[in-house]
């Protein structure tokens, strides 16, 4: 039988992941010590008795949020489950699967009857959830199986940016009167938090007008020396970009805007940003130029070289974010790049050479800039999370390497 080459970018996939589990190797090897392991000594196990699924969501909820996980996961054909440090595992390991007809008892036992119709309309529905011991985003979804529940347990008070750790280059940040500030990341890497941290330090710092617009609202902001309005998108406004709009005549300082998902919000945000308003808003992207490719590549090719300039005179600063596993496994450390508005990153962004701001951001480090990479390298050797945490999260692999290994 003939043989087919296989087409040459399958080729370097299959080299770089290859190259990729070498490392990987070779970093868990510098891990491992040479210590004798103690002797195990044999334990009689005891019967447990298997857990049943519990009444009511709430249940569920407790457990988790007294256990410090940042997700509880309901699905059929699967044990209750939770994420903890990061990590998605069943809560109980005696417990029972979850059948399609457990899910339903326990989505119908705490839907209102306007959640279960536009559940049967939509196929899914997304809401803010409260009871008498927290807050949680709750997610209910129909599927092939039946349907599946998740909740995001929700911190009941906000944090203060000290107490997250956050640098002080973000206070500064805070401190604009109009522009634009986005902090960007994947699902589940604590950008609700840093974003109410940020807005409840204007709250005590400023005496201005902030409103919020989220889908649901996450974190209960209390009006202190600022006026907080808080609106929540399909309950009571249609859509971030009608909210947006309408948000304009209501004499705001600061807007907050959960997501911009689309052409027409970030339209909008864009020009609040520039008439007078601080705007705070994220993103699904991973460091800093994605984040500015996605914002100008979202318009049509004839509008891109003005937004470029609206956006090079509005942008104060974008925080990308990631959560890593921290090393002894209880907890996660707060990895972040942080760029900030300079005259040679604005004519970056004018240019439309977003590839050149990594290096801009190298020699902006005494201004508080710093590269995601580095943020890593830093964790790293201040001991909080692994060389393979910092290798595989990392931009420039080859350089990593180099920075963890000495080769």
């Amino acid at each position: 039988m003939e043989e087919h080459p296989q087409p040459e970018d399958e080729q370097q996939t299959e080299a770089a992941e290859q190259s990729d589990e070498a490392v990987i190797q070779e970093l868990a090897a510098m891990e491992t010590t040479t210590e004798e392991s103690p002797a195990v000594e044999e334990v009689e196990v005891a019967y447990v008795e298997p857990i049943h699924t519990l009444d009511h969501v709430d249940m569920y909820l407790q457990v988790g949020q007294e256990a410090g996980a940042s997700d509880i996961h309901l699905a059929v054909n699967v044990q209750p489950t939770w994420r903890l440090f990061g990590n998605l595992e069943p809560i109980w390991l005696q417990a029972d699967v979850v059948t399609a007809d457990d899910t339903e008892r326990l989505a119908m036992g705490f839907l209102n009857d306007e959640q279960k119709k536009r559940l049967a309309e939509k196929g899914d529905i997304d809401f803010a959830y409260a009871t008498e011991f927290g807050r949680f985003r709750a997610s209910v979804v129909r599927h092939r199986l039946g349907l599946d529940l998740v909740f995001r347990i929700i911190s009941t008070s906000v944090r203060t940016m000290d107490q997250l750790g956050l640098p002080e280059t973000l206070k500064m940040l805070c401190q604009y009167q109009n522009g634009l500030i986005l902090v960007t990341g994947s699902v589940g890497s604590g950008k609700s938090t840093t974003l109410a941290a940020m807005v409840d330090y204007i709250n005590e710092t400023r005496h201005e007008h902030i409103i919020t617009l989220e889908d649901p609202i996450e974190y209960v902001i209390q009006s202190r020396n600022c006026h907080v309005t808080q609106r929540e998108v399909h309950t009571h406004t249609n859509s971030f970009a009608a909210a947006l709009r309408g948000s304009l005549r209501e004499d705001p300082d600061v807007i907050m805007v959960g997501e911009m998902r689309d052409l027409e919000t970030i339209q909008l945000a864009i020009t609040a940003s520039e008439t007078g308003h601080l705007v705070l808003a994220t993103l699904h992207t991973g460091n800093a130029a994605r984040t500015l490719d996605r914002v100008l590549d979202v318009f049509p090719v004839d509008q891109r070289e003005q937004i470029r300039v609206m956006v090079s005179e509005s942008l104060r600063g974008i925080i990308s974010q990631q959560l890593v596993p921290t090393r002894d496994g209880k907890g996660r450390a707060l990895a972040l790049e942080i760029l900030l508005r300079t005259e040679a990153v604005a004519a970056c962004i004018r240019d439309g050479k977003t590839f050149m701001l990594p290096g801009v951001m190298q020699t902006g480090g005494k201004l508080g800039m710093v590269l995601m990479d580095d943020s890593l390298l830093n964790l790293y050797r201040a001991g909080l999370i692994t060389p393979e945490e910092a290798y595989m999260r990392s931009e420039q692999k080859a350089l990593m390497r180099t920075q963890l290994t000495g080769k």
